[in-house]
Parts: structure tokens; sequence; C-alpha cells
């Protein structure tokens, strides 16, 4: 390892600035403390804190050369010691600032869901940033266990959130740095025919917004975030098609795809109904019509008690319907597309293959909702 020059206040007045970017002059008399400077000339001190990250004490000759070097001296023995806590603040304070930074770098649909979960699964109010430890958290996320998936997302959106507080030198090091979550399992649930059944005339019996969302997954087979975020310039009643904009899909491209006669009554029921509040959305939340539908959970236990069958989510409807679309032998290209799967397209196909499938698509969509109408009123299992 070579051997740094120490640091002094005549080489400091002398040093030349790079031509480009920033160059470090670390000190040989203090480990990990030095000074960075800029091709404009500007002179700051540093401090090594570990994992290359590193935090700033002051600009020269602002402060001297030996003030700096005391100051190091400080942070790297309060390091040592467990003591160091820089720039404290509490949790609450930091989530403001960081949901407001990260309103402005996110889509709409991301920030919801970066808000939601750190403010709902992990409320750690007036507490220190520095004081919240790795037990801490794990004990939050444990209240999760029944429900993987929000575990699992929770605990990166609090992974990000710390990432952002380090580098804010709110705190030294992130406390999931090393934080392992098990893998969660793949679901498999298919709802039966007779379970379809069930949960379409208990959402006959709840009606409202909620009602139609469930209706409407259960026909598309889309993601329930899509459906609920509707906004009635999505539909062409000309063409019978719904078309999502990549700021709503989880791919992030644009889905176009056609809706049996079924769906496509709901849809233009909901354009009319005052339930819409003059919202653009069709289906707005109970707070802000500028909100897309947000009552899952409420609704989803009320949906369960009157539906009566084995534990079930609203994504398995999509996969549901995706396995159907198998079992009355749609080909599974269009089956994928219609979901939206464009993973399942090689590079060649991207590129050669330019045709819609539209037709096709609407072709699979009416077998879907015919067997769907025979599930409703005659209650046949597509297994059997």
């Amino acid at each position: 390892m070579p051997q740094h020059q120490p640091l002094t206040d005549v080489l400091l007045r002398a040093v030349k600035p790079p031509e480009h970017g920033t160059t470090t002059l670390w000190d040989g008399t203090l480990k990990h403390f030095g000074v960075r400077i800029s091709s404009g000339g500007a002179k700051s001190f540093i401090v090594l804190l570990g994992s290359g990250r590193r935090q700033a004490i002051g600009r020269y000759p602002i402060i001297t050369l030996a003030q700096a070097r005391d100051k190091a001296k400080t942070i790297l023995a309060e390091r040592t010691l467990g003591k160091h806590r820089p720039n404290s603040i509490s949790w609450k304070k930091a989530l403001e600032l960081y949901l407001a930074e990260a309103k402005t770098k996110n889509r709409p649909r991301t920030y919801n869901e970066y808000e939601r979960a750190l403010r709902r699964y992990l409320p750690f109010g007036d507490t220190k940033l520095a004081d919240i430890t790795k037990q801490d958290i794990s004990a939050k996320l444990a209240r999760l266990s029944d429900a993987p998936s929000q575990q699992k997302h929770a605990a990166v959106y609090l992974k990000t959130f710390f990432n952002w507080a380090v580098d804010q030198e709110y705190l030294t090091t992130n406390p999931l740095q090393s934080f392992k979550q098990g893998k969660a399992k793949r679901r498999k649930r298919l709802l039966s025919d007779e379970e379809l059944r069930a949960v379409w005339l208990a959402t006959d019996q709840i009606g409202g917004l909620f009602g139609a969302i469930v209706k409407l997954i259960l026909l598309t087979g889309q993601r329930r975030g899509e459906i609920g975020a509707l906004r009635d310039t999505f539909y062409s009643h000309n063409q019978q098609t719904v078309a999502l904009p990549g700021s709503l899909t989880k791919n992030h491209l644009e889905h176009t795809f056609p809706v049996g006669q079924m769906a496509a009554t709901l849809i233009a029921t909901q354009i009319k109904s005052n339930d819409r509040r003059s919202s653009a959305l069709l289906f707005p939340s109970r707070t802000s019509i500028e909100r897309p539908f947000n009552g899952w959970s409420k609704c989803k236990r009320e949906l369960d008690e009157l539906a009566n069958i084995a534990p079930w989510t609203l994504h398995d409807l999509r996969r549901t319907f995706r396995s159907g679309l198998g079992r009355l032998g749609v080909r599974p290209d269009i089956a994928e597309r219609l979901v939206n799967h464009v993973s399942s397209r090689s590079d060649m196909e991207e590129t050669y293959d330019l045709w819609t499938y539209l037709p096709e698509m609407r072709a699979a969509m009416e077998t879907w909702e015919r067997h769907a109408m025979d599930v409703i009123t005659r209650s046949r299992d597509l297994a059997a």
C-alpha cells in the first residue's frame, strides 16, 4: 500500500487542481483523513467511514488543517466506539424528506407504493433514525409474515430508504445492509369454477367500485393496479379495446387489449356512473378524485366473508384467467399477449413480427367470457 505524504498548510496552498473532476490527497499521519480537490480549486476535508463512503468535514481554509484533523479523529473514534450519530434526525422527518424527493424521481404508481408501505407497515414515529436497529426492523416486517409479497416489497423499499439516509449522512451505515430475506414461495393458487362463481356472486352483493373492479380483473386478467387506475380515455368504444399507458403497466410498455361484451358493459356503465364524482378515473379514491382506488384491504375482507372460499388474492384471478385460457385451447402466445407478458417473445419476433394480433386476442377474450358466463350461471367445473 503506498505511503501518503503528511498534509501540511504549505502542501494545501501549493497543490494544483485536476483538469477534470476531483482528486483526493490522503493524510500520511491520520488514516482515513484527507482533502478532496475539485477542478474549480475548492478544497474540502473528508473522512472515510468505510465501504468507500466519505463524510465531509468542511472547506479549507475556512476550517484549518489542524481543526479538520481533530474533527476527523473525533469522528473515527466515535465510530470505533459505536457512538457516531451524524446529523441526528427522526424517522418521521427523514421519511417526509425522502418521500418528497422520491415523488419527483418516480412514476406516481411507484411513489404511491413506497409511501403506502413505509407509512403503514413501518411506523417508527419520532424514533431517531440512528436508534433504529436491525432487530426493530425485523420485528415490524414479521407482522407481514402472512403476506409474503408485501413483506418482501416493504423490505426492499426500506433498504432503499436507508441507502438514501446514508447518502444524506443521516446514518453511517444501512442497518439492512446485510439483511437477507428468504425467497418467497411462488404462488400456484387457482380458483376453481365453483370458487369463481362464489366470488362473482359476492361482488354482486358488494356492488360499488370494488365490485366492478373485481369483475373486470376476473374477465380481463389484468393486474388490480391497472384496473383500479383505469381512465375513460383508455377505453375505445368503437374498437372495444383498452389501452394501458406504459406509465401504468409493470413492464413500462403500452398494452392494448380487446374486451368482451361483459367487460365492455361494465366499463361503459362505470363511465356513466355517479360514483366517479366527475373524476377522470373510473374508480377514484374515496378521499380524492385525483387518486385511484385504494381501499383494497377492507373491501377484500368484506368480499372474503361473502364468498366464503379458501384464502385467495386478487392476483390469483389473473393466474386463473391465464391458466383458464390454456385449458380452453387458446394459443400460448395469444394468452401471453393478453396478460402483457412480453418476455415470452424473442428478439426476432419483436423486430419482424409487427402484427398486433388483436383479432386473435379478441377471439380468446370472447372464449373466456363464454366460459365465465357458463361458470356464473351453471358452475360447471372446467377441471372435471
